[in-house]
């Protein structure tokens, strides 16, 4: 074979092997995963044991608002017109006695009521005679405390306060000193009238209950 031949044979293989060295293999053609280059960036690993933190797809729910019970008390006012009246004591009242039988030293007792509210006339009053000790003698039942008389502003109520009959037992006084019935330990002012002239028997003194007229408390 000639040089010339030779020359030309060894230039063919020589361009074969540097095609072959050039083009890609077999898997970087088929999309595979080759073994990345050292100059290649990695993604770095998790580290060992430790799970990403993931985001709850379900939310919080909130706390429900407080219910108000269907029980509980109302705050409504009472509807009855009497349940804030109470009992009329010495500060509620002016006080008055006047001559009804100077025979029997009857006196006609008047109260009335000086305030703005209405209150109640409990029972009987409590007199007592001047320098005397004790007190008049009932006399008559008073009604229960539902019915008591309603005594409202300005208006009046009345007893009938006999000393009796001059007969040697009793004592001559020239006043007297009311107190209310209140069905309490309340303290109270005593309210004096002058009553010359009168005269007490022992046994005999009496008072009514409060009625609404003067008529009704001197026939008792």
């Amino acid at each position: 074979m000639s040089t010339v031949r030779r020359t030309a044979v060894a230039l063919a293989a020589l361009s074969a092997l540097a095609l072959t060295a050039c083009g890609p293999t077999g898997d970087d053609a088929a999309g595979g995963t080759g073994t990345p280059s050292a100059g290649t960036p990695t993604a770095s690993a998790s580290p060992a044991g430790s799970a990403a933190p993931s985001t709850s797809a379900t939310p919080t729910a909130k706390p429900a608002k407080p219910s108000v019970s269907a029980g509980a008390p109302g705050t409504k006012a009472p509807t009855d017109p009497d349940f804030d009246v109470f009992p009329c004591s010495t500060q509620d009242v002016t006080f008055t006695a006047s001559l009804a039988e100077p025979t029997t030293s009857s006196y006609l007792l008047k109260i009335t009521n000086k305030g703005t509210k209405p209150c109640r006339v409990l029972g009987h009053p409590v007199v007592t005679f001047g320098a005397l000790d004790g007190q008049a003698t009932e006399r008559g039942t008073a009604p229960g405390i539902e019915d008591a008389i309603r005594l409202a502003p300005g208006k009046s109520a009345y007893a009938g306060l006999m000393g009796g009959a001059a007969d040697g037992t009793g004592k001559t006084v020239d006043s007297i000193a009311m107190t209310m019935n209140t069905e309490s330990d309340l303290v109270q002012t005593p309210l004096k009238a002058s009553t010359p002239g009168l005269y007490v028997s022992a046994a005999k003194n009496s008072v009514t209950p409060w009625v609404d007229n003067a008529e009704d408390a001197l026939s008792l």
